[in-house]
């Protein structure tokens, strides 16, 4: 298995950024780029043999330098929302950006990992291929305490695993959530809506919002809501009984160090289908309900619920909610957190 390097294209301040293209001998092909350590394309073939782009994304790094919805990107410091952008460590106070509806903290600020540039290191041998993203977060960058180091690690294998390894260290006690925001349509990008895709979460319980999207502090059962995806359902079936469509956390069962299966995502009509497996606590179900009108590669129209994301990490606002997993990094530890998306057809 190998890796192809190319020149994505250069920013306004005259950085070169660089894309890595990573195949199988199964058709899958991931392509990644250096700035945001963004997932810019994944392609995959269904139960035919006909390979199509499976993810929302853009031509040219023009488009992605637009700012647009964090489209494949790694999300960092904090992925999700923290309430009125404050957080207390060790009994410091700490006052981030408030950049969403100038309310709360959004995604790790205006200036978050999705919109540097990382370092890039490839490798490949004869069973996988990836890169591995580095960046380091200085000391009260967006408000956060701490040198971070952060690595990325994405690689493709010979069984369609494509796997995502995150891991930070830092020098003085933070917090730490990464993600990656990459919006899935199973049917091809630009295909339609997500409507008729089947998803399943292996969770029993979730977190309810207020008006602003932030936890209650509550965990409820997702039994006679729309938000029991225990078995098989269409994400349509019950989307309009959510206010505007789904952007809310699931509590992951059967939680371990190695991989616990999150989420299966099933498109019936060209019988591709996901799973995500993951080390942490909770997965981020986003329907794409602010998509609009939004013109992706190849022309492509991406619309509301176009794509969709399902973002591992811990739950949004935990800082601030002690009976959350903690999101508390301290130096003497090392962030360490896996997700696997898994392809296969039916």
């Amino acid at each position: 298995m190998n890796v192809k390097y190319e020149l994505f294209g250069t920013t306004p301040e005259g950085e070169k950024v660089g894309k890595f293209i990573l195949n199988n001998s199964q058709g899958v092909t991931a392509t990644v780029m250096s700035l945001g350590s963004t997932i810019i394309s994944l392609k995959m073939p269904d139960r035919e043999g006909e390979i199509k782009e499976v993810t929302l994304g853009f031509d040219n790094l023009q488009q992605y330098l637009a700012g647009h919805s964090y489209f494949g990107a790694v999300i960092g410091r904090f992925a999700n929302r923290i309430a009125k952008g404050v957080f207390q460590l060790e009994g410091v106070r700490y006052d981030l950006a408030r950049n969403e509806n100038g309310l709360n903290h959004l995604h790790g600020g205006n200036q978050g990992f999705d919109k540097v540039i990382w370092q890039a290191e490839s490798f490949e041998d004869t069973v996988l291929s990836g890169v591995t993203f580095s960046y380091l977060s200085s000391d009260g960058e967006e408000g956060y305490p701490g040198n971070l180091r952060v690595t990325v690690t994405y690689s493709l294998n010979e069984d369609n695993e494509f796997k995502i390894e995150y891991n930070a260290q830092t020098d003085k006690t933070t917090i730490v959530n990464l993600t990656n925001h990459t919006y899935w349509n199973l049917a091809g990008a630009g295909s339609g809506t997500i409507m008729n895709h089947q998803l399943t979460l292996k969770s029993k319980k979730y977190l309810p919002v207020n008006n602003y999207l932030i936890p209650t502090g509550e965990i409820k059962t997702v039994y006679g809501t729309p938000m029991d995806f225990t078995k098989p359902k269409l994400i349509g079936k019950d989307i309009n009984d959510t206010a505007g469509g789904y952007d809310h956390c699931f509590v992951i069962e059967s939680l371990n160090q190695e991989r616990s299966l999150a989420a299966k995502l099933y498109e019936p009509e060209s019988g591709r289908t996901m799973e995500i497996l993951t080390t942490t606590p909770g997965i981020q179900f986003y329907s794409g309900n602010f998509l609009d009108h939004i013109r992706g590669a190849g022309g492509a129209l991406f619309q509301k619920h176009s794509g969709l994301c399902l973002e591992t990490g811990f739950f949004p606002n935990s800082i601030n909610e002690p009976e959350f997993p903690s999101p508390i990094l301290y130096p003497d530890r090392t962030y360490h957190q896996v997700t696997i998306h898994r392809f296969f057809t039916d």
